[in-house]
């Protein structure tokens, strides 16, 4: 029987694809050395935010996602990011294989928002491993399951992430609204002649905070004219 083990060399951006995707490089290795004719290999990815550390900036953007960061000793939790299946050749010792991983940056899931608030550093991945070993040996053709504890770490550089997204959406990121909203905002932009998304965003989060600072001026004044 096989004593299988994996392990996660490398993740870089594929290139050309029609969508954003990742490539995971995978090592598999059979110490038994026995020979395998195919394994039909499902894999979970999972992010551990618990595993790095995050300054101010990246605080600040996490805290939609996992609270205040005075919570996170209970909120910092594994999360998945993919599932994905690969079909690994036949090999005896050890074999490569790449697993394509389709990525989206919807800031409504939560893989998007935490690599979109990541500035540098690492994101830590847990690779979980399951599925079918397909081979032949002396007693004919045989089949057993990949062992349920295989997995493998893998610290990716947030740098990837950045790469794959700079292809496809540079200097952007992608956000959902009501139909309602967007065509508000058509409105909006046509009575402001607003060329584009971006600019009608801008002038609106600046009326907003003009307002906003006028609503705390007129507060603090109501409290000095109290003062005795």
């Amino acid at each position: 029987m096989p004593d299988l083990s994996f392990d996660c060399l490398e993740v870089r951006p594929l290139r050309f694809a029609a969508a954003p995707t990742l490539t995971f490089r995978l090592r598999v290795a059979d110490a038994s050395k026995t020979p395998i004719h195919a394994i039909a290999l499902r894999v979970q990815i999972r992010i551990e935010p618990q595993r790095r550390r995050y300054d101010e900036r990246e605080s600040e953007l996490l805290s939609s996602l996992f609270g205040e960061p005075s919570r996170w000793g209970e909120t910092l939790r594994p999360f998945q990011f993919a599932t994905e299946s690969v079909m690994v050749p036949g090999f005896t010792g050890s074999c490569e294989v790449e697993l394509p991983v389709p990525c989206t940056y919807d800031l409504e899931v939560a893989a998007g928002k935490y690599f979109h608030a990541l500035a540098d550093g690492v994101v830590p991945l847990t690779l979980l491993f399951s599925g079918t070993v397909f081979a032949k040996g002396g007693q004919g053709f045989w089949v057993e399951q990949v062992p349920w504890h295989a997995e493998a770490g893998y610290r990716m550089p947030v740098t990837v992430w950045r790469e794959l997204m700079d292809r496809y959406f540079p200097s952007s990121a992608w956000i959902r609204l009501h139909r309602e909203t967007v065509d508000a905002l058509l409105r909006y932009k046509g009575r402001h002649a607003i060329p584009t998304w971006d600019a009608a965003m801008e002038k609106l989060l600046a009326a907003a905070s003009e307002a906003s600072g006028q609503a705390a001026g007129r507060t603090a004044g109501k409290t000095a004219g109290t003062q005795p």
